[in-house]
Order: C-alpha cells, then sequence, then structure tokens
C-alpha cells in the first residue's frame, strides 16, 4: 500500500488514492446561502490537483445554525441546481467528493442573532472572548429528533445533487460532539452520562442517514481522538464510539481533536499534552487500529510527503491534508511526480493562542480567497493582517446573513 494506491471503501466503490483534501471552512455562499461561483471556482483548482477523496467544508443542516454567517446551507431542494454544479465540478478530476454536514450547537457567534442549542446550557470558554457566543439551550427531546431528521434529509439532498457521500462532523466542538463530551453534556437523561448515552444522537443520526441513502452512497464520520481538555472526551471514550459504529455500515471515520476552546487541530492542546509538529493525531490512529473495522482518515498538520507516507505505512487508510492544500492545491500532482515540496504558514508566536488559533484560520481562508479568484496563493502573509482583514468580512458577511434570515422569516 502506498500513497497513490487506490482503496475500495466498506460500500464497494473505490478512491483512487489516498491522499484526501480534509474539510476547512471556506465561508463562500452566494445570497441564497448555496454554493458561489467563487466556491466552484476553488473547488475546480482543487478537482484538478489530484486528491482521491475531496471533504466539503461545512455545509449546515439548518439555516438557523451557522458555524460562519457566508456559511453553505442544504435544508430544502430550492436551490439544489447549485449544490449539483458544485458536485459535478469538484468531481471533474476523477477524485470522490462527500459533503461534510454539520451543526455547530453552541459555537455559533453572538452576532449572527440567533439562539444555540447544546446538550445542556453550558457557555463556551473562551476567556475574554467568551462573550462572542451565547449561552446555549438544553435541548428538549423534540429537539434532537428534529436534528436527527435534518442531517438524514441533507444527507439525501447531497446524493441527489451528485455527491458520493458524506461526513457527519461529530468533531472539533460543534453539536454532535458536544454530546459526546462530559464538559459540554450535563443531562441526565437517555443522552446523558455514560458514553453510550452520550453518543446516542451520533449512532442514531449514522442509522438514520445508512437508512434512507442508497448502498454506495459512503457515510463517513468526523471524530475526535480526544477534546484534549481536562474532564473532556478521552481517548477511551474516541474507541468506544468507535466501537459502537463498527455495527453501522461506516465507510470511513476521520480522526481529528479539539474544538474552538482547545484547537488541537491547529496544534494546541489545553490538557498539558505536547503535541507532534506534524500528524499530531498519529498515536491515536494507531490505537484505534485494533479497534476499528473501518478504515481510518488521519487529519491535523501534515504537509510534508515522507509524513504522509509514514501515515500510509502505519496502516491508516486516508491521509487528510488540509491547509497544505490551501497553500498549493496541486500537492498531490507534486508529490506524484516527485517533487519535494512542504507548503507551510509561518507559525505564529503569540502569547494569546486563541487570538493566534483565529489569526491561523484568517490566514488559511486568505488562501482560500485567493484561490477562488484564480490568483496564486501569498503564504507569507502577515498574520495580524489577515485577522484584520477577516473580522471585517465576517462583520459584514454577519450583517447579510441577519438581512437574509429576516427576509427567510417574512
Amino acid at each position: 500500500m502506498t500513497l497513490f494506491s487506490p482503496l475500495t471503501l466498506p460500500n464497494g466503490t473505490s478512491i483512487p488514492n489516498r491522499i484526501v483534501k480534509a474539510a476547512m471552512e471556506e465561508n463562500m455562499c452566494d445570497a441564497n446561502h448555496a454554493p458561489s461561483d467563487a466556491l466552484l471556482r476553488l473547488y475546480r483548482a482543487w478537482a484538478e490537483g489530484g486528491a482521491g477523496l475531496m471533504l466539503t467544508g461545512n455545509v449546515m443542516v439548518d439555516r438557523r445554525a451557522m458555524t460562519g454567517p457566508g456559511g453553505v446551507v442544504l435544508e430544502d431542494d430550492s436551490h439544489l441546481e447549485r449544490f449539483t454544479q458544485w458536485a459535478k465540478v469538484a468531481r471533474s478530476g476523477g477524485a470522490q467528493v462527500w459533503m461534510q454536514i454539520s451543526h455547530p450547537g453552541r459555537q455559533m457567534m453572538a452576532a449572527l442573532g440567533q439562539e444555540t442549542w447544546s446538550a445542556s446550557a453550558v457557555p463556551l470558554d473562551m476567556g475574554k472572548l467568551s462573550n462572542k457566543f451565547s449561552v446555549p439551550k438544553a435541548m428538549s427531546v423534540a429537539d434532537i429528533e428534529e436534528i436527527q431528521q435534518r442531517f438524514t434529509h441533507t444527507a439525501q439532498l447531497a446524493e441527489r445533487a451528485g455527491f458520493n457521500g458524506v461526513q457527519i462532523h461529530a468533531a472539533h466542538g460543534y453539536l454532535i460532539s458536544q454530546f459526546l463530551s462530559p464538559i459540554s453534556n450535563k443531562r441526565e437523561d437517555a443522552w446523558g452520562g455514560g458514553i453510550e448515552n452520550r453518543a446516542r444522537l451520533l449512532v442514531d443520526v449514522v442509522k438514520a442517514v445508512r437508512a434512507v441513502v442508497s448502498p454506495h452512497f459512503a457515510v463517513a464520520v468526523k471524530l475526535n481522538s480526544a477534546d484534549f481538555q481536562r474532564g473532556g472526551f478521552s481517548p477511551e471514550d474516541a474507541q468506544q464510539v468507535v466501537q459502537l459504529l463498527n455495527a453501522l455500515n461506516v465507510d470511513v471515520v476521520e480522526l481529528s481533536g479539539g474544538s474552538y476552546e482547545a484547537p488541537a487541530m491547529q496544534g494546541q492542546a489545553r490538557d498539558g499534552r505536547t503535541l507532534a509538529r506534524e500528524a499530531y493525531f498519529l498515536e491515536f490512529a494507531q490505537s484505534m487500529m485494533a479497534t476499528a473495522r473501518m478504515p481510518l482518515m488521519l487529519t491535523g498538520g501534515i504537509r510534508r510527503k515522507a509524513v504522509a507516507n509514514n501515515v500510509v505505512d502505519s496502516g491508516v487508510a486516508l491521509v487528510g491534508i488540509a491547509t497544505a492544500l490551501a497553500i498549493n492545491p496541486s500537492l498531490p500532482n507534486a508529490w506524484r511526480s516527485g517533487q519535494d515540496v512542504a507548503p507551510e504558514l509561518t507559525p505564529i508566536a503569540w502569547k494569546n493562542k486563541t487570538m493566534a488559533s483565529l489569526a491561523t484560520m484568517a490566514r488559511v481562508k486568505y488562501q482560500l480567497k485567493r484561490l477562488s479568484q484564480d490568483k496564486t496563493t501569498k503564504a507569507d502573509i502577515s498574520p495580524l493582517w489577515a485577522l484584520i482583514a477577516q473580522q471585517v468580512v465576517t462583520s459584514r458577511q454577519a450583517k447579510n446573513y441577519r438581512q437574509w434570515m429576516s427576509a427567510h422569516s417574512a
């Protein structure tokens, strides 16, 4: 098995190589919160770059619940033709393309003006930035049932639009991850307490999605290997969740980690652990291989071919790459041709880790914007400039979103 060997999934379909364009939040919707022309140009660049699988950024299952104000929403078929165009462009280079479907729960900015939901009424701990997020409402049983139905319906629409699969986002502190974590889940009913109860929402969503899509449509899960917070979702919890998923015809489990509070997906832990410079979660993935019956995917900081080869050699089936592909969308083709390139953003040495995390995301979004304009990327962009520019864009998008929601409600 090599980095460019095909992978046959449990559903019988094949991915042409082991390199995955991992999900990044593009926030490039059009006026209807459907895929914009800019988003299609961005995915054309990746389609021509040689990855075997592409995962979209967050597609929201509920217009009232957004991970970002410029996010794409798929809750009905009003603009399904735009999603069909997105799938066609993304698949044009031969890769499989899966839609990442998500709900932010409490990780939604208060500036968007919407009520936030979570497993329990536990606010985010973001230090001085905590007031940017509202205290969430603890979800009722009816709310939980509605969320399950929304994930299921969005998956059906994704298949109708021509995507090859969906990835259910249960990581990075979003809603399903909030149910999984004992920090944010204080429930005392069937969705709280032990890990089997905390995993109930994820298990029910996977079952419901698998029941309504075709057998060859991929159903994947993105799962934290850990929260990287004391008292949070642990590696032992993750193993038990994977055991539950083993029986549900899941095609791939992607292992990542962290949340807004502890952005381990950027190499930052909050529980004293030191993360590797690249392949942050490889140790966790290796420990999971004895448990998982489905292929595993590893994402987190990978930018060098030697590291990617090491991940595949260890037995992990798929290598997820995000930031490096935001800088160089043709990285897979470059590696295939023997070029030893390793795209990288200069590290941010700020003492405020929350601000450093926001600046990192802003620099990545700057690269995505340039790619969507058919321009070359600029990896040396100033983190402060990128952060300020992104705040301006986010503020404008938040205003547009509030106006859109007002018109939608009317």
